[in-house]
C-alpha cells in the first residue's frame, strides 16, 4: 500500500511511534490522518502540526471505537489504513517471580495490548470488506515474537496480539484486507524511558528513533509484508527459537542472568 490519498487512522498517535507514523503518513500525502489518543491535548498538537484530525479515545472502549469508526466512515467514505498502535508495558514487580503482577495489571494490559486490536478490527473490517479492501497495521513488539525478560505481562499480551493478527490475515486475506504487524525492539519512547535503558535486553541491538521505525513501516506497507521488523536481526532470533526451542530458552536464561544480575 502507498498511503498517498488514503484515509489513515492511528491510535496512540499523541507521541512516540504513533506520532511519528502520523507525521510520516502526512508527508507521504495521505488524504486524511486521524490522530487518536487518550491524551486528547497531545493528539490535537500532533494533528495541528500535520493538518490532521484529533480524536480523544480510550482504545479499550469497544463502543467508543465503533462510534469513532462509523463517524470517520460517514465523513470520509471509508478507512483505508487502520493503525492500531496504542500499547502499554509493565515490568514484573518482583524480578524473580514471573507471576508477581497483580490481576489488575494483567487485565489492563489485556484490554490495551489485545482487546484494542480486536475492537479496531471489529469496527473497521466490515466497511473494508464492503469496499473490497483495506489495511490493518497492528503495533505489537519483538516481545510478541520472542519474549521480554522481566516482563511476563507484556510478553504474554504481545504474544496474544500476534496470534490475533495471524487470525485476521488468515481469515480476511482473501477478502482484499491486508494485515501487518510492527515488531521493533528498543525504540526511544516514553515506554523505554520508564526504566534503566542499559538494563533492558531489547536495547542490545540498538535503540531506534520513532522516525526510523516510521520509515520501516512505510517500506513494509509498500511491500505488504506481514512482519515489519525495524530491527532485522529479530528474524534471526525467531529462527533460532523455532529451530531449537530448548537451546533458545537456555540462552534467554543466560541473558537474563547477565542483564538482571541473577
Amino acid at each position: 500500500m502507498n498511503v498517498k490519498d488514503k484515509v489513515v487512522v492511528v491510535t496512540g498517535g499523541a507521541d512516540g511511534i504513533g506520532a511519528a507514523l502520523c507525521r510520516r503518513f502526512a508527508r507521504e500525502g495521505a488524504k486524511a490522518v486521524i490522530v487518536v489518543d487518550r491524551n486528547g491535548e497531545g493528539a490535537k498538537a500532533v494533528a495541528a502540526g500535520i493538518g490532521g484530525e484529533a480524536v480523544t479515545l480510550d482504545v479499550s472502549d469497544g463502543e467508543a471505537m465503533a462510534a469513532m469508526v462509523a463517524d470517520i466512515e460517514a465523513r470520509h467514505g471509508g478507512i483505508d489504513l487502520f493503525c492500531s498502535n496504542a500499547g502499554i508495558g509493565d515490568g514484573d514487580p518482583e524480578k524473580d517471580n514471573a507471576a508477581s503482577s497483580p490481576d489488575a495489571v494483567w487485565q489492563r494490559a489485556w484490554n490495551v495490548n489485545v482487546m484494542a486490536h480486536v475492537h479496531a478490527a471489529r469496527a473497521a473490517i466490515p466497511g473494508m470488506r464492503a469496499r473490497g479492501g483495506g489495511y490493518i497495521l497492528n503495533t505489537v513488539s519483538a516481545a510478541g515474537l520472542l519474549s521480554q525478560i522481566g516482563g511476563a505481562v507484556y510478553s504474554t499480551t504481545k504474544h496474544a496480539a500476534v496470534g490475533f493478527a495471524e487470525s485476521l490475515a488468515i481469515t480476511h486475506g482473501d477478502q482484499g484486507i491486508k494485515v501487518s504487524i510492527l515488531c521493533p525492539q528498543g525504540v526511544d519512547t516514553a515506554m523505554l524511558r520508564q526504566g534503566d535503558a542499559a538494563s533492558q535486553p531489547q536495547n542490545l541491538d540498538g535503540v531506534l528513533t520513532p522516525d526510523e521505525v516510521a520509515e520501516s513501516v512505510v517500506q513494509g506497507l509498500a511491500e505488504e509484508k506481514f512482519l515489519i521488523l525495524p530491527h532485522p536481526v529479530v528474524l534471526t532470533y525467531m529462527q533460532r527459537k523455532t529451530g531449537d526451542y530448548d537451546r533458545w530458552l537456555g540462552g534467554m536464561r543466560r541473558l537474563r542472568a547477565k542483564m538482571m544480575g541473577g
